[in-house]
C-alpha cells in the first residue's frame, strides 16, 4: 500500500523545536523520505480501503484514507445529498471509535520515529473529516496595509480576529496557488536532493 505523499517546506526536514539559545535547527528533524514506504508496511491492510494520502511538514504527518461508500438509495436532491453526507458523517465517526487503539500504537511509533505529530482523517465521497489536527501559533510582524487587510476582514465579518483573518488568507492562496505552490515544493525538494549530493566539506 503505498500514498501520495505531499511534503511541505524544506523537502518535510524543517520545523523549529525547543533546545537551547534559539532551539533546535531544521537539520535535527528526521527526515521523512521514507514515511510513506513505512506507512505502507506498518498501517493495517483494512484501516482504509486503499492508500492514504499522507502529507508532512515540520511539525505535523497528517493521514488521510478512503473508507467504503455509505450504502443506501439516496435520490439525487437537497435532501438525498444531505442524508446520504449525514450517513457518510456518521460512518466516519464509528471508524473513528473503532480503530483509535490501532491508530494511536501507529501515531505512537511514527512520532518517535519522525518527531512529528500524528493526526488522522478519513473520507467518503465528497465528506472529509480530521482527526485532532494540530494547530500551531505562528508570529510574524505586518505593516500597516496588511494590517488594515486583516482588519477589513475582521470588520466585515469574514474573520472574527486578525489571527482568524490571517488564517482565511493563508487558506485562500493555497487553494487559488495550488499549482504553483506544488511547482514551488517540487523545485525546493530538487534543491535539497542536490544539496545532499554535493561535495563535503
Amino acid at each position: 500500500m503505498t500514498g501520495r505523499m505531499h511534503k511541505g517546506w524544506h523537502g518535510g526536514r524543517g520545523g523549529a523545536r525547543g533546545g537551547p539559545r534559539g532551539g533546535w535547527q531544521q537539520a535535527d528533524l528526521p527526515d521523512t523520505g521514507d514515511l510513506a514506504a513505512w506507512l505502507s508496511g506498518r498501517l493495517p491492510d483494512d484501516l482504509y480501503t486503499g492508500a492514504p494520502d499522507v502529507t508532512v511538514d515540520r511539525e505535523e504527518i497528517v493521514i488521510i484514507g478512503d473508507l467504503a461508500p455509505v450504502e443506501g438509495d439516496y435520490p439525487d436532491t437537497d435532501q438525498g445529498r444531505a442524508e446520504r453526507a449525514a450517513a457518510a458523517s456518521g460512518r466516519i465517526a464509528r471508524f473513528r471509535e473503532d480503530t483509535r487503539e490501532a491508530r494511536i500504537e501507529v501515531a505512537r511509533q511514527a512520532e518517535h520515529r519522525y518527531q512529528r505529530k500524528v493526526a488522522w482523517g478519513a473520507r467518503i465521497g465528497d465528506v472529509e473529516e480530521l482527526f485532532t489536527t494540530a494547530s500551531v501559533p505562528v508570529m510574524t510582524r505586518l505593516r500597516q496595509p496588511e494590517r488594515m487587510v486583516l482588519d477589513t476582514l475582521v470588520d466585515s465579518g469574514v474573520a472574527r480576529s486578525r489571527s482568524d483573518a490571517l488564517a482565511w488568507a493563508v487558506r485562500l492562496v493555497g487553494r487559488n496557488a495550488d499549482t504553483w505552490l506544488a511547482d514551488l515544493r517540487e523545485a525546493m525538494a530538487k534543491v535539497d536532493e542536490l544539496r545532499t549530493q554535493g561535495p563535503e566539506g
